[in-house]
């Protein structure tokens, strides 16, 4: 008989029966199988087979062994909030739902219903068998991971037992609590059973993506993470996995590179037990070295997972005639080497945050300063504090006190009930998409996952702020840190015209402050990038030989798994700039080549021996001289190649190149001719060259200069150090230091009007306009086309610039 042939049972879906529509019969999750294994595998998109043992079945179940009554009785008079009093009747309706009797008529569809499958797929195979209860999987509430999955089940008597476990799971503790804390009668909700091919993830890996980012409602990119072995580590925590970003409106336009990574520790994985009963059918084992310092999937692999989610979001979207950011469980068969996707169902944190209003958490620069007690991956985007509490085990969570921070290895959902009451998390294992991340995005609160020692260094009882607003990177720092909360209502801003654009050089906070009313970049500074991700000299990469050992040893660190040191440097890069690029799309980002002083080269890993000691390093070798110096000339030539694979590549040709401190011009007819002979040609593919206007000679020149540009962006902070002769470094002299001399102001003033004789656009970007209102005024009555602040200061500088453009008529 063929699979298909389904028509002989009254309790048993097969997955190519089941539509979307179906949830009230099988669950969110089985519904959206059928969903996808209908729909979707002939558009391309691989998906087990499988079948679902439908609501009715549960309920027969409950029917036919009078258990109605007595799950009344003990479900009725709970109460919630009392940990003692849930365990206990959870335990008890586990316990009688677990014993029931499978009526025969039930219990021969299940066992041949299993055996088609087995004869779909050969003797030699096992399956996962999942709950899907029907309140499950809704574009408004998860339920993630409130019911048990059972995995590397095979043969009837196992797999009766697991569906026996599904049913009684139904009312975990942790689901009892859930479903009071979101509003669904116990009795209205049931439980269906998902039976599906287990892919051998086992001997490969496996992981979860999303079509949306998860911190910050970033629609515009895929996030794919995983790990090695089955998936049930990375949604439970137990790992720190791999993460990769793809850039959704490119990929559509045919551009295929990743966006960005991060590699995760990836320390355990879970495989196949090798237990001939089955009591333990998975285990986790210790992932070598190798694996941990490679990635879990190949590029060319998780593009073809980003084209996946594509499709599924496209698809649900259509159906539901809203944009439905989904959330995908993904697994990689290692006998054959093909991709699967094992399950999809609507995200439901970050897509439902309201856009009209934006809140904003700012932790006092001072804190800034501090090194923390603990850092791992951000969750959240928030700041909070309280107690430390270190809970090691599921028995000691009654010690928990409300308000305080949980400190755990990783969280179950049988902690549920405490996270809940809690005013932030931090753990020791897990990555954004883990079981504590989930929470806590649905609860609004912060969480730092993936510390690796936080149990070991911070203590019950020890005050401490968990700071999630500062990028990718979380931070627990001791005691109380100040913060403050910001709140905006985007719908009441009125748009001005003069362009305003935001200084942004960390990709880390790209796809959050997009959320702040921009016309894209003004300024995105190379230098954060090379810093933070690079930290080594461009040239000790290329020429490792010439530096001390100590740096050797450290560049050998860095660039562990990369062909050479100029790959290394290339990769980190362009994934810095293409986050940036991406973060903004299609508005204009414009990016500021390297200027590093001397000084600060020097401090990069192996800098040292390629950098001379300057009296005057903000006056000596930096900017242009640089590109054009015949030393340098390798370093410039791998920031340029990085340039290119962002745009040519991955196809942001929103980025616009920008030279600094380009003092002649001479110099700058040299610099176009360095950026055409490394690939970057003006006026190909659309690339734009500005120049920064910073230099007095520049706006004295600025008719000769406009050949060579297409744009200027006026950089108050040398120009005024220039004009008026001051070292702004200099403690002596600092109080001297004034944007709005009117010597400064009167060169602003020049640059705006030679750049608009020329025909050239024409901004500013310095300090001034974020720290003084009166500049920002100044600007709009000199006609400046665009304004590039600091994005904390963009809300309080927008009506300044309504108010003098409406002044100025």
């Amino acid at each position: 008989m063929a699979v298909s042939d389904t028509n002989q049972f009254r309790y048993i879906r097969f997955f190519s029966e089941l539509r979307i529509e179906d949830i009230p019969l099988v669950g969110g999750k089985n519904a959206s199988l059928g969903e996808m294994y209908q729909e979707l595998v002939p558009k391309g998109i691989p998906v087990p087979n499988g079948f679902a043992i439908t609501a009715e079945a549960y309920r027969l179940v409950i029917e036919h062994n009078d258990l109605w009554p007595k799950l009344h009785d003990l479900l009725d008079a709970l109460n919630p909030e009392d940990p003692r009093d849930l365990q206990m009747r959870g335990a008890q309706v586990r316990e009688a739902i677990y014993g029931a009797q499978i009526p025969d008529e039930l219990f021969h569809e299940m066992v041949a219903a299993y055996n088609q499958l087995v004869d779909e797929y050969g003797q030699e195979v096992s399956f996962a068998v999942r709950s899907s209860a029907t309140a499950e999987d809704l574009p408004t509430a998860s339920f993630a991971g409130q019911q048990d999955t059972y995995l590397n089940i095979s043969g009837i008597p196992s797999f009766v037992d697991a569906c026996k476990r599904c049913f009684a799971s139904l009312f975990t503790d942790r689901a009892i609590h859930y479903r009071i804390d979101q509003g669904f009668d116990h009795f209205e909700v049931a439980l269906s059973i998902g039976v599906q091919l287990m892919v051998r993830s086992d001997l490969a890996s496996s992981g979860v993506m999303f079509t949306i980012d998860t911190e910050t409602g970033f629609k515009d990119v895929v996030l794919i993470t995983g790990a090695y072995g089955l998936g049930e580590n990375v949604v439970q925590g137990a790992v720190d996995p791999d993460e990769f970003y793809v850039h959704k409106p490119t990929y559509e336009k045919g551009f295929r590179k990743v966006l960005k990574r991060h590699k995760g520790a990836k320390k355990i994985k879970m495989i196949y037990s090798s237990d001939a009963n089955h009591r333990n059918p998975v285990r986790n084992v210790p992932t070598k070295i190798a694996e941990r310092q490679a990635y879990c999937v190949s590029d060319k692999e998780v593009l073809q997972l980003a084209g996946y989610a594509n499709k599924i979001e496209k698809h649900y979207s259509a159906k539901a005639g809203t944009a439905r950011p989904m959330d995908i469980e993904w697994a990689k068969d290692g006998k054959t080497g093909e991709l699967f996707i094992v399950q999809a169902r609507p995200e439901t944190v970050a897509s439902q945050k309201r856009q009209q209003v934006l809140k904003q958490y700012k932790i006092n620069p001072e804190v800034e300063q501090l090194t923390p007690i603990v850092s791992g991956r951000s969750v959240g985007g928030k700041i909070a504090y309280g107690r430390a509490r270190v809970i090691d085990s599921v028995e000691h969570l009654n010690e928990f006190q409300a308000g305080e921070v949980l400190i755990s290895d990783i969280t179950t959902p049988d902690w549920e009930p405490v996270m809940k009451i809690a005013s932030a998390l931090v753990t020791n294992r897990g990555g954004r998409t883990c079981h504590a991340a989930i929470i806590a995005r649905e609860l609004g609160i912060p969480a730092v996952v993936g510390t690796e020692c936080g149990t070991e260094k911070i203590e019950t009882g020890q005050m401490v702020t968990i700071s999630c607003a500062q990028g990718d990177l979380g931070r627990v720092y001791e005691g109380q840190q100040q913060f403050e909360i910001v709140e905006t209502d985007l719908s009441a801003l009125s748009k001005p015209k003069t362009e305003v654009m935001m200084n942004v050089g960390n990709p880390e906070i790209a796809f959050s402050v997009n959320s702040i009313p921009n016309d894209g970049v003004g300024l995105a500074r190379m230098e954060f990038i090379i810093n933070n991700e690079v930290k080594a000299h461009p040239l000790a990469l290329l020429h490792p030989e010439k530096v001390s050992e100590k740096a050797r040893n450290k560049i050998a660190d860095l660039i562990d798994g990369y062909d050479s040191g100029a790959e290394f440097f290339v990769q980190k890069l362009g994934e810095g700039i293409g986050t940036l690029a991406a973060g903004f799309y299609p508005k204009p980002v414009v990016l500021r080549l390297s200027d590093f002083k001397t000084n600060e080269y020097a401090n990069l890993i192996g800098g040292k021996a390629f950098e001379a000691s300057e009296e005057n390093p903000m006056l000596g070798f930096r900017g242009a001289s640089r590109y054009n110096d015949e030393e340098f000339a390798p370093a410039f030539a791998l920031e340029c190649q990085a340039i290119k694979q962002v745009r040519e590549q991955m196809g942001m040709e929103n980025v616009i190149v920008m030279v600094p401190f380009c003092r002649r011009v001479e110099e700058a007819r040299a610099v176009i001719d360095n950026l055409a002979a490394n690939g970057l040609v003006r006026g190909q593919h659309g690339l734009q060259v500005y120049m920064m206007c910073e230099i007095p000679n520049n706006v004295l020149m600025i008719d000769e200069f406009s050949e060579f540009f297409d744009g200027f962006s006026i950089g108050t902070n040398d120009l005024t150090q220039l004009v008026l002769g001051v070292d702004r470094d200099s403690e002596k002299v600092a109080f001297d230091y004034d944007e709005r001399d009117p010597g400064v102001k009167k060169m602003v003033q020049w640059a705006i009007e030679g750049a608009h004789r020329n025909g050239k656009h024409i901004s500013l970007c310095g300090q001034a306009p974020s720290d003084f209102p009166d500049f920002a005024e100044f600007l709009v009555e000199c006609g400046i086309d665009t304004m590039s602040l600091n994005p904390d200061s963009v809300l309080s500088t927008w009506p300044v610039i309504l108010a003098a453009e409406k002044k100025r008529g």
